[in-house]
Protein backbone atom coordinates (compact mmCIF):
# COMPACT_ATOMS: atom_id res chain seq x y z
CA UNK A 1 0.00 0.00 0.00
CA UNK A 2 2.81 2.51 0.84
CA UNK A 3 4.35 1.84 -2.65
CA UNK A 4 1.19 2.48 -4.57
CA UNK A 5 0.81 5.52 -2.38
CA UNK A 6 4.31 7.00 -3.35
CA UNK A 7 3.11 6.01 -6.96
CA UNK A 8 0.46 8.50 -7.03
CA UNK A 9 1.19 11.27 -9.50
CA UNK A 10 1.65 14.46 -7.87
CA UNK A 11 -1.06 17.24 -8.66
CA UNK A 12 1.25 20.23 -9.72
CA UNK A 13 2.76 17.46 -12.04
CA UNK A 14 -0.89 16.64 -13.35
CA UNK A 15 -1.39 19.91 -13.91
CA UNK A 16 1.65 20.69 -16.51
CA UNK A 17 -0.07 17.28 -18.67
CA UNK A 18 -1.23 18.26 -21.81
CA UNK A 19 -4.72 16.99 -20.69
CA UNK A 20 -4.97 19.13 -17.86
CA UNK A 21 -3.59 22.24 -20.02
CA UNK A 22 -6.88 21.91 -21.99
CA UNK A 23 -8.76 21.33 -18.95
CA UNK A 24 -7.73 24.62 -17.25
CA UNK A 25 -8.43 26.57 -20.51
CA UNK A 26 -12.03 25.49 -20.40
CA UNK A 27 -12.78 25.28 -16.32
CA UNK A 28 -9.50 27.09 -14.31
CA UNK A 29 -6.66 26.16 -13.06
CA UNK A 30 -8.08 26.31 -8.96
CA UNK A 31 -11.32 24.31 -10.38
CA UNK A 32 -9.14 21.49 -12.11
CA UNK A 33 -6.89 21.32 -9.11
CA UNK A 34 -9.22 20.85 -6.91
CA UNK A 35 -11.53 17.82 -8.59
CA UNK A 36 -7.74 16.08 -9.01
CA UNK A 37 -7.45 16.72 -5.18
CA UNK A 38 -10.47 15.11 -4.86
CA UNK A 39 -9.76 12.23 -6.96
CA UNK A 40 -6.81 11.82 -5.49
CA UNK A 41 -8.16 12.13 -1.70
CA UNK A 42 -10.93 9.15 -3.33
CA UNK A 43 -8.15 6.66 -4.67
CA UNK A 44 -6.00 7.20 -1.24
CA UNK A 45 -9.11 6.49 0.85
CA UNK A 46 -9.55 3.24 -0.90
CA UNK A 47 -6.33 2.20 -1.09
CA UNK A 48 -6.07 1.94 2.78
CA UNK A 49 -9.20 -0.13 2.73
CA UNK A 50 -7.32 -2.78 0.12
CA UNK A 51 -8.70 -1.56 -2.82
CA UNK A 52 -6.30 -1.49 -6.29
CA UNK A 53 -5.79 2.02 -7.44
CA UNK A 54 -7.25 2.07 -11.23
CA UNK A 55 -5.35 1.91 -14.34
CA UNK A 56 -3.94 4.61 -16.13
CA UNK A 57 -3.92 7.54 -13.71
CA UNK A 58 -2.91 9.63 -16.83
CA UNK A 59 -4.26 8.67 -19.97
CA UNK A 60 -7.04 10.14 -21.91
CA UNK A 61 -9.96 7.98 -20.19
CA UNK A 62 -8.83 9.30 -16.78
CA UNK A 63 -8.94 12.76 -17.81
CA UNK A 64 -12.54 12.67 -19.25
CA UNK A 65 -13.13 10.83 -15.82
CA UNK A 66 -12.09 14.47 -14.49
CA UNK A 67 -14.08 16.24 -17.06
CA UNK A 68 -16.96 14.62 -16.24
CA UNK A 69 -16.34 15.87 -12.69
CA UNK A 70 -15.81 18.98 -13.82
CA UNK A 71 -19.13 19.37 -15.52
CA UNK A 72 -21.10 18.14 -12.92
CA UNK A 73 -19.83 20.47 -10.30
CA UNK A 74 -20.50 23.08 -12.73
CA UNK A 75 -24.15 22.12 -12.77
CA UNK A 76 -26.91 23.52 -11.51
CA UNK A 77 -27.76 22.68 -7.88
CA UNK A 78 -31.37 23.24 -8.19
CA UNK A 79 -33.11 21.70 -10.68
CA UNK A 80 -36.77 20.44 -12.47
CA UNK A 81 -38.11 17.59 -11.39
CA UNK A 82 -40.98 15.44 -12.13
CA UNK A 83 -42.69 14.41 -9.36
CA UNK A 84 -44.61 11.03 -9.64
CA UNK A 85 -45.01 10.46 -5.77
CA UNK A 86 -48.87 11.34 -5.93
CA UNK A 87 -48.62 14.03 -3.54
CA UNK A 88 -49.55 16.80 -4.80
CA UNK A 89 -48.18 19.74 -2.05
CA UNK A 90 -44.83 18.13 -1.81
CA UNK A 91 -42.96 20.11 0.45
CA UNK A 92 -39.35 18.33 -0.87
CA UNK A 93 -40.58 18.96 -4.31
CA UNK A 94 -41.48 22.81 -3.61
CA UNK A 95 -44.65 22.47 -3.18
CA UNK A 96 -47.57 24.42 -5.32
CA UNK A 97 -46.72 24.31 -9.09
CA UNK A 98 -47.76 27.82 -10.86
CA UNK A 99 -50.22 28.50 -13.02
CA UNK A 100 -48.77 29.76 -16.56
CA UNK A 101 -50.67 32.80 -15.46
CA UNK A 102 -48.34 33.35 -13.06
CA UNK A 103 -45.57 32.24 -14.73
CA UNK A 104 -45.83 34.68 -17.03
CA UNK A 105 -46.35 37.57 -14.54
CA UNK A 106 -43.03 37.02 -12.90
CA UNK A 107 -41.13 37.00 -16.58
CA UNK A 108 -43.03 40.52 -17.23
CA UNK A 109 -41.29 42.00 -14.15
CA UNK A 110 -38.21 40.09 -13.43
CA UNK A 111 -36.84 41.02 -16.95
CA UNK A 112 -37.16 44.63 -16.51
CA UNK A 113 -38.65 47.76 -14.41
CA UNK A 114 -42.42 47.53 -12.72
CA UNK A 115 -44.49 50.01 -11.04
CA UNK A 116 -43.91 47.99 -7.59
CA UNK A 117 -44.07 50.78 -5.20
CA UNK A 118 -45.12 53.71 -7.53
CA UNK A 119 -48.46 54.75 -8.30
CA UNK A 120 -48.42 55.41 -12.11
CA UNK A 121 -51.88 57.79 -11.07
CA UNK A 122 -49.68 59.81 -8.80
CA UNK A 123 -46.11 59.21 -9.80
CA UNK A 124 -45.90 59.27 -5.99
CA UNK A 125 -44.19 56.16 -4.38
CA UNK A 126 -46.86 53.41 -2.88
CA UNK A 127 -47.18 50.64 -1.57
CA UNK A 128 -46.02 46.98 -2.95
CA UNK A 129 -49.26 45.83 -1.16
CA UNK A 130 -51.77 47.39 -3.14
CA UNK A 131 -51.26 44.75 -5.64
CA UNK A 132 -52.85 42.06 -3.56
CA UNK A 133 -55.09 44.01 -0.96
CA UNK A 134 -58.01 44.85 -3.27
CA UNK A 135 -57.88 41.24 -4.16
CA UNK A 136 -57.38 39.42 -0.86
CA UNK A 137 -60.50 41.06 0.07
CA UNK A 138 -62.49 40.79 -2.59
CA UNK A 139 -62.08 37.06 -2.61
CA UNK A 140 -62.17 36.56 1.40
CA UNK A 141 -64.66 39.14 2.49
CA UNK A 142 -62.47 40.93 5.07
CA UNK A 143 -61.84 44.70 5.11
CA UNK A 144 -57.99 44.91 4.28
CA UNK A 145 -55.20 42.88 3.47
CA UNK A 146 -51.41 42.85 4.07
CA UNK A 147 -49.07 40.12 2.58
CA UNK A 148 -45.62 38.50 4.01
CA UNK A 149 -43.35 35.98 3.02
CA UNK A 150 -44.17 33.18 4.32
CA UNK A 151 -47.48 31.76 7.10
CA UNK A 152 -44.92 31.36 9.98
CA UNK A 153 -44.16 35.24 9.47
CA UNK A 154 -47.91 36.62 9.21
CA UNK A 155 -48.08 34.42 12.44
CA UNK A 156 -45.17 35.77 13.99
CA UNK A 157 -45.65 39.31 13.00
CA UNK A 158 -49.70 39.66 14.00
CA UNK A 159 -48.27 38.29 17.93
CA UNK A 160 -46.05 40.93 17.88
CA UNK A 161 -48.17 43.55 16.66
CA UNK A 162 -50.99 43.06 18.96
CA UNK A 163 -49.64 40.70 21.67
CA UNK A 164 -46.35 42.00 22.83
CA UNK A 165 -45.46 41.40 26.56
CA UNK A 166 -49.01 40.11 26.51
CA UNK A 167 -50.71 37.17 27.35
CA UNK A 168 -51.96 34.92 23.96
CA UNK A 169 -54.47 32.34 24.97
CA UNK A 170 -54.18 29.02 22.96
CA UNK A 171 -54.86 25.56 23.50
CA UNK A 172 -52.78 22.73 24.10
CA UNK A 173 -54.23 20.74 21.19
CA UNK A 174 -53.14 23.26 18.79
CA UNK A 175 -49.56 23.71 19.47
CA UNK A 176 -48.26 22.52 16.69
CA UNK A 177 -44.92 21.70 14.98
CA UNK A 178 -44.45 22.74 11.19
CA UNK A 179 -42.13 22.01 8.86
CA UNK A 180 -38.08 21.64 9.74
CA UNK A 181 -39.67 20.90 13.27
CA UNK A 182 -40.23 24.48 14.11
CA UNK A 183 -43.10 24.67 16.64
CA UNK A 184 -45.76 27.13 17.43
CA UNK A 185 -44.48 27.71 21.59
CA UNK A 186 -41.49 28.95 20.09
CA UNK A 187 -42.88 31.34 17.47
CA UNK A 188 -45.06 32.31 20.33
CA UNK A 189 -42.04 33.44 22.22
CA UNK A 190 -40.04 34.99 19.43
CA UNK A 191 -43.37 37.53 18.72
CA UNK A 192 -42.45 38.65 22.55
CA UNK A 193 -46.16 37.17 23.89
CA UNK A 194 -46.44 35.47 26.59
CA UNK A 195 -48.04 31.79 26.12
CA UNK A 196 -50.95 30.24 28.04
CA UNK A 197 -52.33 26.61 27.52
CA UNK A 198 -55.88 26.01 28.00
CA UNK A 199 -57.51 22.31 28.07
CA UNK A 200 -55.88 19.37 26.87
CA UNK A 201 -54.55 17.40 24.47
CA UNK A 202 -57.70 16.17 23.14
CA UNK A 203 -60.29 18.65 24.36
CA UNK A 204 -60.57 21.64 25.07
CA UNK A 205 -63.45 23.75 26.31
CA UNK A 206 -65.09 27.66 26.06
CA UNK A 207 -64.63 27.58 29.84
CA UNK A 208 -61.26 26.85 29.99
CA UNK A 209 -60.31 29.78 27.35
CA UNK A 210 -62.55 32.00 29.51
CA UNK A 211 -61.08 31.21 33.16
CA UNK A 212 -57.62 31.58 31.46
CA UNK A 213 -58.29 35.46 31.21
CA UNK A 214 -56.41 37.98 32.86
CA UNK A 215 -55.72 41.77 32.65
CA UNK A 216 -52.79 40.75 31.10
CA UNK A 217 -54.76 38.93 27.74
CA UNK A 218 -54.46 40.32 24.40
CA UNK A 219 -55.25 37.60 21.97
CA UNK A 220 -56.75 34.31 21.82
CA UNK A 221 -55.20 32.22 19.31
CA UNK A 222 -57.08 29.02 17.63
CA UNK A 223 -54.93 27.10 15.14
CA UNK A 224 -56.48 24.92 12.68
CA UNK A 225 -54.85 21.55 12.35
CA UNK A 226 -54.02 21.73 9.18
CA UNK A 227 -51.15 18.66 9.36
CA UNK A 228 -52.62 16.40 11.74
CA UNK A 229 -55.94 14.74 12.74
CA UNK A 230 -57.27 14.31 16.40
CA UNK A 231 -59.96 11.54 16.67
CA UNK A 232 -61.92 9.86 18.57
CA UNK A 233 -62.80 11.47 22.54
CA UNK A 234 -62.62 15.11 21.16
CA UNK A 235 -63.79 18.76 22.08
CA UNK A 236 -63.12 22.29 21.29
CA UNK A 237 -65.01 25.55 20.85
CA UNK A 238 -66.56 26.79 17.52
CA UNK A 239 -64.15 29.73 16.17
CA UNK A 240 -67.69 31.78 16.23
CA UNK A 241 -68.00 30.62 19.70
CA UNK A 242 -64.40 31.78 20.35
CA UNK A 243 -64.94 35.57 18.45
CA UNK A 244 -68.21 35.91 20.62
CA UNK A 245 -65.94 35.52 23.67
CA UNK A 246 -63.03 37.63 22.36
CA UNK A 247 -65.15 40.30 21.67
CA UNK A 248 -67.28 40.25 25.04
CA UNK A 249 -63.83 40.33 26.95
CA UNK A 250 -62.45 43.15 23.97
CA UNK A 251 -59.70 40.80 22.80
CA UNK A 252 -58.65 39.60 19.67
CA UNK A 253 -59.50 36.74 18.16
CA UNK A 254 -56.69 35.46 15.56
CA UNK A 255 -57.06 32.28 13.54
CA UNK A 256 -53.59 30.74 11.69
CA UNK A 257 -55.62 28.57 9.26
CA UNK A 258 -52.32 27.17 7.67
CA UNK A 259 -53.39 25.86 4.44
CA UNK A 260 -55.64 28.99 2.71
CA UNK A 261 -58.33 27.60 0.36
CA UNK A 262 -60.27 29.99 -1.48
CA UNK A 263 -62.43 26.97 -2.54
CA UNK A 264 -64.54 24.37 -0.47
CA UNK A 265 -62.35 20.87 -0.32
CA UNK A 266 -64.93 18.25 1.39
CA UNK A 267 -62.71 15.00 0.44
CA UNK A 268 -64.35 12.58 2.60
CA UNK A 269 -67.23 12.72 4.34
CA UNK A 270 -65.17 13.34 7.91
CA UNK A 271 -62.43 15.50 6.47
CA UNK A 272 -63.03 19.23 5.39
CA UNK A 273 -60.42 22.04 5.41
CA UNK A 274 -62.69 25.03 6.41
CA UNK A 275 -62.20 27.93 3.49
CA UNK A 276 -60.60 31.30 4.50
CA UNK A 277 -64.21 32.88 3.58
CA UNK A 278 -65.73 30.81 6.46
CA UNK A 279 -63.08 31.75 8.82
CA UNK A 280 -63.26 35.48 8.31
CA UNK A 281 -67.38 34.89 8.34
CA UNK A 282 -67.45 33.40 11.52
CA UNK A 283 -65.60 36.44 13.01
CA UNK A 284 -62.04 35.99 13.23
CA UNK A 285 -60.23 39.56 13.99
CA UNK A 286 -57.20 38.18 12.25
CA UNK A 287 -57.18 35.48 9.52
CA UNK A 288 -53.34 33.93 8.61
CA UNK A 289 -52.73 31.37 6.13
CA UNK A 290 -50.12 30.13 3.37
CA UNK A 291 -50.30 31.37 -0.30
CA UNK A 292 -48.18 28.29 -1.97
CA UNK A 293 -50.33 25.20 -0.53
CA UNK A 294 -54.02 24.92 -1.48
CA UNK A 295 -54.26 28.44 -2.66
CA UNK A 296 -51.90 27.36 -5.60
CA UNK A 297 -49.50 30.09 -5.24
CA UNK A 298 -46.07 31.06 -4.43
CA UNK A 299 -44.81 30.77 -1.25
CA UNK A 300 -46.63 33.93 0.94
CA UNK A 301 -48.15 34.60 4.22
CA UNK A 302 -51.38 36.11 4.07
CA UNK A 303 -52.85 38.20 7.04
CA UNK A 304 -56.45 38.87 6.81
CA UNK A 305 -58.62 41.11 8.54
CA UNK A 306 -60.17 44.59 10.11
CA UNK A 307 -58.99 47.17 8.29
CA UNK A 308 -57.38 49.29 11.48
CA UNK A 309 -55.61 45.98 12.15
CA UNK A 310 -54.25 45.65 9.01
CA UNK A 311 -52.86 49.15 9.49
CA UNK A 312 -51.33 49.02 12.52
CA UNK A 313 -49.26 45.42 11.17
CA UNK A 314 -48.15 47.62 8.29
CA UNK A 315 -46.61 50.24 11.12
CA UNK A 316 -44.65 47.20 12.86
CA UNK A 317 -41.22 47.60 11.73
CA UNK A 318 -40.87 43.84 11.65
CA UNK A 319 -42.83 43.82 8.20
CA UNK A 320 -39.92 45.12 6.54
CA UNK A 321 -37.60 42.03 7.39
CA UNK A 322 -41.12 39.62 6.05
CA UNK A 323 -42.23 41.24 3.06
CA UNK A 324 -42.53 39.89 -0.25
CA UNK A 325 -40.68 40.07 -2.77
CA UNK A 326 -41.69 41.42 -6.53
CA UNK A 327 -41.59 38.16 -8.33
CA UNK A 328 -43.66 36.33 -5.74
CA UNK A 329 -46.01 39.38 -5.53
CA UNK A 330 -46.76 39.09 -9.29
CA UNK A 331 -47.06 35.35 -9.39
CA UNK A 332 -49.43 35.95 -6.23
CA UNK A 333 -51.43 38.17 -7.84
CA UNK A 334 -51.90 36.26 -11.17
CA UNK A 335 -53.26 33.29 -9.07
CA UNK A 336 -55.73 35.09 -7.48
CA UNK A 337 -57.12 36.87 -10.78
CA UNK A 338 -58.10 32.93 -11.78
CA UNK A 339 -60.11 32.74 -8.60
CA UNK A 340 -62.58 35.83 -10.33
CA UNK A 341 -65.39 35.10 -12.88
CA UNK A 342 -65.43 33.90 -15.64
CA UNK A 343 -61.85 31.48 -14.55
CA UNK A 344 -62.55 28.33 -13.08
CA UNK A 345 -60.30 27.99 -10.43
CA UNK A 346 -60.77 23.90 -10.37
CA UNK A 347 -59.47 23.54 -13.93
CA UNK A 348 -57.02 26.76 -14.26
CA UNK A 349 -55.00 26.70 -11.18
CA UNK A 350 -52.71 23.04 -11.29
CA UNK A 351 -52.78 22.42 -7.17
CA UNK A 352 -56.40 22.32 -7.32
CA UNK A 353 -56.80 20.48 -11.06
CA UNK A 354 -54.70 17.69 -9.64
CA UNK A 355 -56.70 17.15 -6.36
CA UNK A 356 -59.84 17.85 -8.64
CA UNK A 357 -58.99 15.27 -11.56
CA UNK A 358 -61.21 12.35 -11.71
CA UNK A 359 -59.53 8.87 -11.34
CA UNK A 360 -60.89 7.56 -14.52
CA UNK A 361 -58.85 10.58 -16.04
CA UNK A 362 -55.84 9.27 -14.27
CA UNK A 363 -56.25 5.50 -15.59
CA UNK A 364 -56.92 6.76 -19.54
CA UNK A 365 -53.22 9.12 -19.51
CA UNK A 366 -51.47 5.80 -16.86
CA UNK A 367 -52.63 3.31 -19.40
CA UNK A 368 -51.10 5.12 -22.33
CA UNK A 369 -47.97 5.33 -20.62
CA UNK A 370 -47.46 2.07 -19.66
CA UNK A 371 -47.67 1.05 -22.75
CA UNK A 372 -44.98 3.18 -24.08
CA UNK A 373 -42.98 1.89 -20.59
CA UNK A 374 -43.15 -1.95 -20.96
CA UNK A 375 -41.66 -1.88 -24.31
CA UNK A 376 -38.35 -0.77 -22.54
CA UNK A 377 -36.53 -3.80 -22.81
CA UNK A 378 -36.21 -5.53 -19.00
CA UNK A 379 -39.16 -3.13 -18.15
CA UNK A 380 -42.47 -4.86 -16.77
CA UNK A 381 -45.61 -3.25 -15.07
CA UNK A 382 -49.22 -2.87 -14.54
CA UNK A 383 -51.72 -0.68 -13.53
CA UNK A 384 -53.12 -0.92 -9.66
CA UNK A 385 -55.28 0.99 -7.93
CA UNK A 386 -53.71 3.11 -4.88
CA UNK A 387 -54.22 6.57 -3.32
CA UNK A 388 -52.66 9.89 -3.24
CA UNK A 389 -52.45 12.42 -1.22
CA UNK A 390 -52.80 16.19 -0.66
CA UNK A 391 -49.85 17.18 0.86
CA UNK A 392 -47.64 19.85 2.58
CA UNK A 393 -49.33 19.81 5.61
CA UNK A 394 -53.04 19.85 4.15
CA UNK A 395 -55.96 17.46 4.59
CA UNK A 396 -54.21 14.71 6.47
CA UNK A 397 -55.18 11.06 6.15
CA UNK A 398 -57.47 12.03 3.32
CA UNK A 399 -56.63 9.42 0.32
CA UNK A 400 -57.87 10.87 -3.36
CA UNK A 401 -58.36 7.04 -5.15
CA UNK A 402 -55.61 6.99 -7.70
CA UNK A 403 -54.29 4.67 -10.60
CA UNK A 404 -50.81 3.90 -10.28
CA UNK A 405 -48.10 2.82 -12.72
CA UNK A 406 -46.00 -0.17 -10.76
CA UNK A 407 -43.10 -1.04 -11.93
CA UNK A 408 -40.13 -3.62 -11.87
CA UNK A 409 -37.27 -3.99 -14.08
CA UNK A 410 -36.09 -7.86 -14.59
CA UNK A 411 -32.79 -7.58 -13.23
CA UNK A 412 -32.14 -4.07 -11.50
CA UNK A 413 -33.94 -3.85 -7.73
CA UNK A 414 -36.64 -0.71 -6.91
CA UNK A 415 -33.77 1.07 -5.02
CA UNK A 416 -31.40 1.14 -7.26
CA UNK A 417 -34.32 1.87 -10.14
CA UNK A 418 -35.57 4.83 -8.14
CA UNK A 419 -32.24 6.23 -7.97
CA UNK A 420 -31.71 6.17 -11.58
CA UNK A 421 -34.64 7.69 -12.17
CA UNK A 422 -33.29 10.73 -9.29
CA UNK A 423 -30.45 10.98 -11.11
CA UNK A 424 -32.02 11.09 -14.85
CA UNK A 425 -32.36 14.71 -17.12
CA UNK A 426 -34.84 15.84 -15.65
CA UNK A 427 -35.13 13.74 -12.40
CA UNK A 428 -37.79 11.05 -11.38
CA UNK A 429 -39.45 10.82 -8.28
CA UNK A 430 -41.63 8.29 -7.39
CA UNK A 431 -42.20 6.08 -4.80
CA UNK A 432 -41.33 2.02 -3.51
CA UNK A 433 -43.58 0.08 -1.93
CA UNK A 434 -43.66 -3.77 -1.66
CA UNK A 435 -40.48 -3.87 -3.54
CA UNK A 436 -42.03 -1.79 -6.76
CA UNK A 437 -41.68 1.32 -7.94
CA UNK A 438 -44.79 3.33 -8.58
CA UNK A 439 -45.47 6.43 -10.33
CA UNK A 440 -48.34 8.40 -10.13
CA UNK A 441 -49.66 10.78 -12.95
CA UNK A 442 -52.09 12.39 -10.65
CA UNK A 443 -49.31 15.06 -10.10
CA UNK A 444 -47.54 14.62 -13.57
CA UNK A 445 -48.08 17.43 -15.40
CA UNK A 446 -49.50 16.38 -19.08
CA UNK A 447 -47.03 18.15 -20.32
CA UNK A 448 -44.29 16.44 -18.69
CA UNK A 449 -45.64 12.83 -19.41
CA UNK A 450 -43.23 12.32 -22.50
CA UNK A 451 -40.49 13.96 -20.72
CA UNK A 452 -41.45 11.29 -17.95
CA UNK A 453 -40.89 8.20 -20.65
CA UNK A 454 -37.93 9.91 -22.09
CA UNK A 455 -35.96 9.67 -19.23
CA UNK A 456 -36.58 6.55 -17.88
CA UNK A 457 -35.55 4.78 -21.76
CA UNK A 458 -32.32 7.15 -20.72
CA UNK A 459 -32.14 5.94 -17.29
CA UNK A 460 -32.09 2.10 -18.34
CA UNK A 461 -30.33 2.85 -22.07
Amino acid sequence: MSHALRQLPAVDRWLRSDFASGLCAEFGRSEVAAVMRTRLDRIRANLVEGVDPPAGLEDAAYFELLRADLVKRRCDSFRRVINATGIVIHTNLGRAPLADEAIEAMNRVAGGYSNLELSLDTGKRSSRYQHVEALLARLSGAESAVVVNNCAAAVLLALNAFCREGEVVISRGELIEIGGSFRMPDVIARSGACMVEVGTTNRTHLRDFSSALTDETRVILSSHPSNYRISGFTAKPSLKALAELARENNLLLMHDLGSGAFVDLKMTDNSAEPSIQACVAAGADVVMCSGDKLLGGPQAGLILGRAELIARIKQNPMLRAMRIDKLSLAALNATLQLYLPPHDPLTRIPVLRMICEDNASIKRRSSRALKKLIAIPGLKGCLKEDESYVGGGSLPMSGIPSTVMQLHHETIGAAAFAKRLRMGDPPIIGRIANNRFHLSLRTVLERDTEDLIGAIERALA
